[in-house]
């Protein structure tokens, strides 16, 4: 049927990139989309002095502003709208977390479009065989025979090849144009993430594993949902096979003729979970993380909304991906915190899946060893489906932890002798070993054994951590650094030594114990270079007995089958802090990281070393599981009155003048206490207070918490409050943000 034309309007209100939470009026200028003008074209604009791109969200035939004092767009960029589905999350996302919208949809962007750039793919060349040239007597070009070379190369391939595998085979574009003329080969311009195989042939490339009963009556559940909207949280033990039962639904839903949407936590997940999905599937898969380059980004983007990419992975970002025909939304790791994003928009990405999800009506997969307990709580409430996988796909149960009390103990780069020997054991008998530590550098601090000096950032109230690689002082906060005294600033002894441990120190220490074995380090510092992890990984993967030492990067999703022992070096650093998610985040990632060991042929061992085996919560982690430890979070959390029994919105503050903050902070609670009573709207209001680092960069951070039992009062008091700040004069010399359901109150 043809388009019907939308009726010209007079204004265009525009979203702008800017903090400013409202639209701008523009005139139309030029000649019309073909389709008319609606929501979602990008146009270009004069704002100011810049030139910005913008979106239009409303076409108008009035403004408030008399319309010759409207200025004209420069151009529309588009010959048609932004996808309609993009464009209500992006609503939805600038509503809930009240953000401005202009900037919500920037955000959600590739950079090219951003810019302006059309939103189109690259393309490559690929050739292939005309019916002429499927049929031709190799005789016919005999005086050619390069060409003739070509020609039967060519049809061991009927699907063509791109231009580069060709040249690389030694032959010429002038051969290649020589065929184009004699009308056997014809050149196809295709985007270069094409599909792989003909849409209409087998869509594995390899078979589909076998699946366990618990895996079965998992995806059978999930087959149940693939016509609605069905939340699903998949609860499975490390090494259950949950990537697995994802490949078979995923199988499911592409056989249908429609997309998949699979967030990871990490860019280092994503490679091995990109590789493990194109090693099955034959159609295209497309990946979506910040390690692309602006055109790898977009030419992913477009493959997803044109419908040519049926399986789209990537992290938190992704959730943005505009999806042609989507089937289903799958978020692994769903506990991770680097889902929530921490500044700019502050937009959590498991949540948008359940939103979109709902939105498109198809099943939506979380999945976790250690779910979060806001996913808990609306699985137990029955708000989702709660499916578990109990079982590994190796014939070893999940190994224990084993608390080891440090107290009264030396300790060499902070491991104690009877750990040391038991990790001289396990690589004596021809295994590796994972050495945890969450503390990048050599040593948390340096101090001087005279006087007591720690040394400490000047621009954060944090101390600054020592480095070896290069030797330096770095504060792992604000990123300054600064050489390393060669005595001590306060009483000039040359007595300075490091305190504690960092991953640095117990490599160094371990290379000194074992001299004859492999260390490899994993952490932000030692993985800067892009293939650096992986190459890391790969030598692993050969077997032979090595030690590994890193942080939480090792924690999530890694297979290592040759791991069997796993030794956490600090089990207290979460256990105790101000945060009231630290002891679930802290036994999340202890969980995690002990699910390494044992993975394959041999059982593991997970050695914890504590200063707190004591600890109630730390010993029913060790002996009855996370499952159990979770239920008695959840009562915690139930009688305290905190997430997910409250919903949270927290103010955050901050300027390099105190008195600044401290000033907004108090005007801000004392004018939203005010209109709360006058409402008798049930929402607590709590503070202002400094945040748990109050001087960071700097700057001065403190904060306002709102609380409720319902939703909706609090978006309702949060808009309020957002709107008093935007007109208050004090607020323009103050940063602000409001951050809709708060991971973390640092």
């Amino acid at each position: 049927m043809p388009h019907t034309p939308y009726p010209a309007p007079r204004v265009l209100g525009i979203a702008i990139p800017s903090p400013l939470r409202r639209l701008f009026d523009y005139r139309p200028y030029g000649e019309a989309p073909s389709g008319g003008w609606q929501p979602g074209f990008r146009v270009r604009v004069s704002f100011g002095r810049r030139q910005l791109v913008g979106v239009v969200i409303e076409c108008r035939d009035d403004s408030e502003l008399p319309l010759k004092e409207l200025k004209p767009i420069e151009a529309c960029l588009d010959p048609v709208p932004l996808p309609a589905d993009w464009l209500w999350l992006c609503h939805f996302t600038a509503r809930y977390y009240q953000h401005p919208l202009g900037d919500t949809l920037h955000q959600a962007m590739p950079v090219l479009l951003r810019q302006g750039r059309p939103l189109t793919a690259r393309t490559r060349e690929r050739w292939q065989l005309t019916a002429a040239g499927q049929v031709v007597d190799a005789s016919e070009l005999a005086r050619a025979p390069r060409q003739a070379a070509l020609l039967a190369m060519l049809t061991q391939h009927p699907h063509g090849l791109g231009t580069q595998a060709i040249l690389a085979q030694s032959f010429t574009r002038e051969q290649l144009r020589a065929l184009v003329d004699k009308g056997l080969l014809s050149r196809v311009d295709e985007p270069v993430t094409a599909h792989r195989a003909d849409s209409a042939g087998p869509r594995l490339a390899e078979p589909a594993m076998p699946l366990n009963g618990e895996q079965s009556v998992a995806l059978a559940a999930l087959h149940e949902g693939l016509d609605r909207y069905h939340p699903c949280l998949l609860e499975g033990v490390t090494g259950s096979g949950k990537t697995e039962v994802y490949l078979q639904l995923i199988e499911a839903v592409v056989g249908q003729g429609r997309q998949a949407l699979v967030l990871v936590p990490e860019i280092g997940l994503t490679p091995q979970t990109l590789a493990r999905f194109r090693q099955r599937f034959r159609v295209s898969v497309v990946a979506l993380h910040s390690g692309l380059s602006d055109h790898e980004r977009l030419d992913a983007w477009a493959a997803a909304a044109s419908g040519r990419a049926p399986i789209v992975i990537g992290t938190r970002s992704a959730i943005f991906t505009p999806l042609a025909r989507p089937g289903v939304i799958i978020v692994d790791e769903e506990h991770d915190g680097s889902f929530k994003q921490q500044d700019g928009l502050r937009y959590h990405a498991r949540d948008l899946a359940v939103a979109r999800a709902h939105r498109h009506a198809i099943p939506l997969i979380l999945g976790s060893a250690t779910p979060s307990l806001e996913s808990l709580s609306r699985a137990r409430n029955g708000d989702w489906r709660h499916l578990t996988l109990t079982q590994r796909a190796s014939r070893h149960a999940p190994a224990r932890l084993e608390l080891i009390d440090m107290r009264g103990r030396p300790r060499q780069g902070g491991l104690i002798p009877p750990v040391i020997e038991t990790i001289g054991e396990t690589l004596a008998a021809g295994h590796q070993v994972l050495v945890f530590i969450n503390r990048r550098g050599f040593a948390p601090t340096l101090a001087c054994h005279a006087c007591g000096w720690l040394a400490e950032c000047d621009h954060c109230d944090a101390r600054m951590t020592l480095h070896r690689q290069p030797p330096l002082l770095a504060c792992h906060h604000c990123d300054r650094r600064r050489a390393l005294p060669e005595a001590c600033p306060k009483c000039a002894s040359i007595d300075l030594r490091p305190l504690g441990s960092g991953t640095e120190r117990t490599e160094e220490t371990l290379a000194g114990l074992f001299p004859k074995v492999p260390v490899h380090r994993i952490d932000r510092d030692s993985t800067r270079r892009r293939d650096a992890f992986e190459q890391v990984l790969a030598e692993l993967r050969r077997g032979e007995p090595c030690l590994l030492v890193g942080t939480q990067m090792l924690a999530k999703g890694h297979h290592l089958p040759h791991v069997t022992l796993v030794v956490v070096v600090n089990a207290d650093a979460g256990l105790y802090a101000s945060d009231f998610r630290a002891l679930e985040q802290s036994a999340q990632l202890l969980i995690q990281v002990a699910g390494r060991a044992g993975r394959a042929d041999h059982p593991g061992r997970v050695l914890v070393q504590t200063l707190h085996g004591d600890d109630p919560h730390l010993q029913m982690l060790a002996e009855q599981g996370y499952a159990a430890l979770a239920d008695q979070m959840l009562e915690e959390r139930r009688a305290a009155g905190l997430p997910p029994f409250r919903f949270l919105a927290l103010l955050r503050l901050e300027s390099p003048r105190e008195d600044a903050v401290s000033a907004l902070g108090h005007q801000a609670a004392e004018a939203l206490r005010q209109w709360l009573a006058s409402r008798e709207l049930k929402v607590g209001c709590l503070g202002p207070v400094p945040a748990p680092m109050e001087r960071r960069q700097n700057r001065y951070h403190a904060q306002l918490m709102l609380t409720s039992e319902r939703r909706s009062r609090l978006h309702e008091a949060g808009a309020w409050l957002t709107a008093w700040l935007e007109a208050s004069p004090e607020a323009r010399r103050v940063r602000w943000s409001l951050d809709i359901d708060p991971q973390t109150l640092s």
